[in-house]
């Protein structure tokens, strides 16, 4: 089971990555805001890939310790830890200040849910019970 779950961490991850640095593009096109310093192609793939892969074990997890009730709690749990990491982009302070810092926001806080829709997204395809 793990190593499914972590297969599906790691492509799904790798997707929501992809994912990120298209919108990201898609927003400075649209925005001309450049956080590329901030939020560069490596970390924006990085951090979904890492997401992926703790998304991974939590399942694991999950699913070893609570059997039939596994999924339901990791999937409550990842999509509550999604929402709560909206707080670092939100308080994110930049040093030295740029220009239009209030559009940092919007251009990171959708990429936040980009490996849970990956991983909910791709699960049926990796793990069927």
């Amino acid at each position: 089971m793990f190593k499914k779950a972590l297969l599906l961490g790691i492509i799904s991850g790798l997707l929501a990555g992809v994912a990120g640095v298209i919108y990201a593009k898609i927003y400075y096109t649209a925005n001309e805001a450049d956080f590329s310093k901030v939020a560069s192609t490596v970390s924006i793939l990085a951090a979904s890939i890492f997401g992926g892969v703790l998304a991974a074990i939590g399942y694991a997890l999950a699913d070893r310790l609570l059997k039939a009730k596994g999924e339901i709690v990791f999937n409550l749990l990842f999509t509550l830890l999604s929402f709560a990491s909206l707080l670092l982009p939100i308080g994110h302070r930049f040093s030295p200040p740029i220009d239009t810092p209030e559009l940092f926001p919007g251009m990171v806080i959708p990429m936040h849910f980009f490996p849970a829709l990956g991983w909910y997204t791709l699960k049926p395809l990796f793990i069927k019970k």
